[in-house]
């Protein structure tokens, strides 16, 4: 296999921060959705979003072979594939969120192309006009919402402060009830009329939450709950909600429930706009075109910035452990080199011995840069990588980590939370030796190795360069004849 251009450059890391998701990409890249400003003829054309593929590897340091679309649609080998790519970001970036709503809507699209039910008619198409004159009704209530401060005279400013809390004059606190349930409802002896806000409320007969569980948990109430959560949302938008009769209104509902509205599981970072525009959308609507105001932002940080800092993280062969250990080694095989180097100039020993810490250097200097790039020359010579952490126990634990991951790629489920994993404490008390020396794996992606070996040989280039010019320097000093 051959080498890529030794002017090959690993893909830069991207900052979450300071990229503007909102962006339109560059000339010759097509998103998820279409924008206004691409349809002039907005009433009249059909502006469906669509899958449409994207050149990644135009992103500087990511070939083709492993581009966005490559990985999403399987076509990688580990570490580079679409399983890899959710682990990173749940793991790594923990924004696993954006690329399991992107997979469910990208499915989804296709179920909803190919149905052919009569109730398609109740579903119609979310125009770019229809979003754009959503957008600015928002826009105007909130203009309107930021006119209407409070005034901070005198006293105004604590009983804002304290406004609808138990702190407000004359409030009386009532004990909350689980999941919104009306504290009407609640078994006696569960309710408060207690004015004192540090009082604690009396504990709840048991058998409330035995009929909380058995009514929440099966088929049916789950479907309830996913509407009820999905009509509050509406409620807070202030959004009248949807005919229940359209075609996927009960998946509609979960996907609010689970990525839209506040405090959902898997809660998607969307702006108060984006989120009250989809709202809106999806109340008129279950068409796939309702989505399209948040998964161009949300397709963008996947290409733009998780896509290219995922490669760039594939590339690196060793874990933290290990690259800090091959720095470590790197800076003591020049610093060895160097001092014989000096000792040989301040001896009577020929010219000629000098040039032998040139072997030394050339170690030294190619194994630093290597590790300064996430990479270990001796796991790279066998083509091995360190097998990731939440890897190691999954073997031992496979009804917990290997089921983790098996539900990373359900579209509706649990948040991402992973600091509750048995693995995360056992690997915490791996002493570093153990860690330096972990289990290894064949890297099976040609591409990774080929970029790999592309980085191995230009640091062995460096390394000869600088070196060479050290022994020259060496060479040239006269000697010291001092022993």
């Amino acid at each position: 296999m051959g080498l890529l251009p030794l002017t090959y450059r690993r893909p830069a890391y991207v900052d979450k921060n300071n990229i503007s998701l909102s962006d339109e990409p560059s000339t010759g890249q097509n998103t998820i959705g279409n924008s206004p400003a691409r349809n002039s003829e907005a009433g009249s054309e059909k502006t469906e979003p669509s899958l449409r593929p994207v050149n990644s590897g135009s992103i500087a340091g990511i070939p083709t072979a492993l581009s966005f679309d490559k990985i999403i649609e399987g076509g990688t080998c580990p570490p580079c594939t679409v399983r890899d790519f959710m682990n990173y970001l749940i793991y790594v970036e923990r924004s696993a969120e954006n690329l399991q709503f992107f997979l469910w809507y990208r499915d989804y699209m296709k179920r909803f192309e190919q149905a052919k039910t009569w109730d398609l008619a109740l579903a119609p198409e979310w125009t770019p006009a229809m979003e754009e004159e959503a957008i600015h009704k928002i826009q105007k209530e909130q203009a309107e919402k930021a006119r209407k401060k409070p005034n901070c005279k005198t006293g105004d400013v604590t009983v804002e402060i304290f406004k609808g809390t138990d702190f407000e004059k004359g409030s009386t606190p009532v004990l909350s009830s689980p999941r919104g349930r009306s504290t009407s409802d609640l078994p006696e002896g569960t309710r408060t009329g207690s004015n004192d806000p540090f009082g604690t409320p009396p504990d709840t007969p048991r058998g409330y939450h035995q009929e909380t569980f058995s009514s929440e948990y099966n088929g049916s109430s789950m479907a309830t709950t996913y509407r009820t959560q999905a009509s509050d949302a509406f409620a807070t938008a202030g959004i009248k909600p949807p005919f229940t009769i359209q075609p996927f209104r009960k998946e509609i509902d979960r996907v609010i429930a689970t990525y839209i509205m506040d405090d959902a599981p898997r809660q998607l970072n969307l702006s108060d706009k984006e989120q009250k525009a989809v709202l809106q959308a999806l109340a008129h609507t279950t068409h796939p075109s309702a989505f399209r105001i948040i998964i161009t932002p949300i397709e963008s940080a996947l290409r733009r910035q998780a896509h290219p800092n995922f490669i760039r993280w594939s590339i690196c062969n060793g874990n933290p452990a290990r690259v800090f250990f091959a720095r470590g080694l790197g800076v003591a095989l020049i610093l060895i080199s160097t001092v014989v180097a000096i000792v040989l100039a301040l001896s009577n020993a020929g010219r000629g011995y000098r040039a032998l810490a040139a072997i030394g250097w050339v170690l030294g200097i190619s194994t630093l840069i290597a590790a300064y790039k996430g990479m270990c020359v001796v796991l790279h010579g066998l083509h091995h990588r360190h097998i990731r952490p939440w890897e190691l126990f999954m073997a031992e634990e496979e009804d917990g980590e290997e089921g983790k991951a098996k539900r990373s790629f359900d579209s509706f489920g649990s948040g991402n939370s992973y600091e509750d994993e048995p693995w995360l404490v056992r690997y915490q008390q791996r002493n570093v030796i153990r860690k330096i020396f972990d289990r290894e794996v064949w890297i099976q992606e040609p591409m990774l190795r080929q970029i790999q070996d592309t980085i191995a040989v230009q640091s062995m280039l460096c390394a000869v360069v600088l070196s060479a010019i050290l022994t020259a320097i060496f060479v040239a000093v006269p000697g010291g004849d001092l022993f």
